[in-house]
């Protein structure tokens, strides 16, 4: 088994966790956004609704939401009834995230002094034109660095999607292991992993310092 036939097999994999990480992504960052105005609601149920949800999804750990989504539908309405096996990770995964995002959006919001709002008020500006020309760019500065730390986690987390056989990046390496009784693409992988982070990490580190002059 040489090298590049391995590198190959594993950038399978790795397109696989690509996905995952994008398509939770795309679905995570809005949705996470709706649940923190939820949580902020002027309505007590709906803030109960809310943070009753952000506190389940965030007291237990991702691979169990992943095999309840998974095998949950069989056991509840039937054999009939189930999730494609990508289908069930990505889902579990947006569920997730979105309510981690949510929490980071929420904290970011409510940094913001009540004095910007009044001063907006004051100018004859509606909540939304203060929320979107005032407060938004501060928001994104403030949650910056925690949603990175998110994000990035994000990415070595699809390796959760090896619980019901998805064939992400590791468990493609652990494939070699009982096939092959090879176990260095394993720690192969990492490299994967490593760049993937790497490059996140000069993202958002350039991210930081366009809007560097947010800092007092």
């Amino acid at each position: 088994m040489s090298f590049v036939d391995v590198t190959l097999r594993l950038l399978e994999g790795f397109s696989l966790t690509c996905v995952i990480f994008i398509v939770t992504l795309i679905f995570a960052l809005p949705l996470g956004l709706a649940i923190s105005f939820a949580s902020m609601s002027r309505y007590k149920a709906v803030r109960a609704i809310s943070k009753t949800f952000v506190w389940m999804i965030r007291s237990t750990p991702l691979m169990l939401q992943v095999i309840v989504v998974f095998y949950g539908p069989g056991l509840i309405w039937g054999p009939g009834f189930f999730f494609e096996r990508m289908t069930a990770v990505l889902i579990a995964f947006i569920i997730n995230y979105a309510a981690y995002f949510s929490e980071i959006y929420r904290g970011g919001i409510q940094s913001i002094s009540v004095g910007q709002y009044e001063a907006g008020h004051v100018l004859g500006m509606t909540n939304r034109q203060i929320f979107m020309r005032v407060v938004l760019l501060q928001v994104v500065k403030r949650i910056l660095a925690p949603m990175s730390n998110e994000v990035i986690t994000l990415v070595k987390d699809t390796s959760l999607a090896r619980i019901i056989a998805v064939k992400e990046l590791i468990m493609m390496s652990q494939e070699y292991i009982s096939a092959h009784a090879l176990i260095w693409p394993l720690f192969y992988s990492a490299v994967f992993y490593m760049i993937f982070c790497g490059g996140l990490t000069l993202l958002f580190g350039a991210a930081e310092k366009k809007l560097s002059y947010f800092r007092s």
